[in-house]
């Protein structure tokens, strides 16, 4: 029964891919003109993450910050003054080097033809894979944008965000409320530094100040992150699974042991918690929804054919 659900659901996510175009994107788009370049992106994320696991959620991460800032145009990968890296949200996004190193073998493979913005979208695809989530195609064909500024980065959700404020960001890029829940659902792996939650543990007088967490999990993570320290230090989202994309999560979420407010809301909020409780028995409906909300999430405002360009440079316009 476990497989013939399992064949069902893929069959079902791969119907739903085949049937996505999105804005001009569509699987298999460099298939004539550059066929080695997912072969060339998985081997380079792989590569990485033998190094350093971190990457994964790293790249993950900087794709959703790509996509919900000017659409998923590679514009967060520029870098100079007043650039969106140099915005606060975007600080300690990680796996630039990655991307570039990606870029430079496929500029020899196949120069001027694979856009940034596609290798990000790749690299989060195959991210997800190496930390035991299940792969999904990736409809490509995006062009790289040419504008990047600091002062466009206000809609990424903040680490204290009611659910309300949260449906409301995903909603103006055609997003539910599922794909919410399953795209938060991506702090299975990854950290978050002490600053962000420190309220949630300490209150002016070295107290617990969130009363809906695990009393037994705060004693934990005040050791992890001490009250005169800096806030620097980090700390896993997925308490006890942290490097391995599954469905303890959410598990985490009904047990009061989310990490940051606008996660713990999931569960405390009814328009949510059904979800939630939903994917924390079912791995297979969870990867399937994950996948199916990457897809969309990765059309937001693409540029295709004469819009943008492809870069030379993944840091730098042409």
């Amino acid at each position: 029964m476990g497989l013939v659900r399992s064949l069902s659901s893929f069959i079902v996510l791969l119907s739903f891919l085949i049937a996505v175009n999105g804005q001009g994107t569509r699987v298999g788009f460099y298939s004539t003109t550059c066929p080695s370049v997912e072969t060339i992106v998985r081997s380079t994320v792989t590569s990485h993450f033998g190094l350093d696991p971190k990457i994964a959620p790293g790249l993950l991460r900087m794709h959703f910050h790509d996509c919900f800032v000017q659409g998923c145009d590679g514009s967060v990968l520029l870098s100079g003054p007043n650039s969106e890296r140099t915005a606060g949200a975007n600080l300690n996004l990680r796996g630039f080097e990655v991307i570039d190193d990606a870029k430079k073998q496929l500029e020899v493979a196949c120069p001027g033809v694979v856009s940034c913005a596609d290798i990000l979208a790749l690299a989060a695809r195959d991210s997800v894979a190496l930390t035991k989530g299940q792969s999904w195609q990736v409809p490509t064909g995006r062009r790289d944008g040419r504008v990047s500024l600091a002062t466009n980065v206000n809609n990424l959700p903040s680490p204290s965000e009611s659910v309300a404020n949260q449906q409301r960001k995903f909603a103006a890029f055609r997003l539910n409320t599922r794909d919410l829940v399953a795209l938060v659902g991506g702090h299975t792996i990854g950290t978050a530094a002490c600053g962000f939650f420190s309220n949630r543990i300490f209150n002016s007088t070295g107290n617990t100040a969130d009363p809906t967490m695990d009393q037994t999990f705060v004693p934990q993570l005040q050791q992890l992150c001490p009250q005169n320290g800096d806030g620097s230090n980090r700390v896993d989202l997925d308490n006890g699974s942290g490097n391995t994309f599954d469905t303890s999560f959410f598990n985490n979420l009904s047990r009061g042991r989310g990490i940051l407010q606008s996660d713990n809301v999931l569960w405390t909020t009814p328009a949510t918690r059904p979800i939630v409780q939903e994917f924390m028995t079912s791995r297979v409906n969870f990867n399937v929804q994950f996948a199916r909300s990457m897809v969309k999430m990765s059309n937001i405002g693409v540029k295709t054919g004469v819009n943008g360009e492809i870069r030379r440079i993944c840091s730098a316009v042409n």
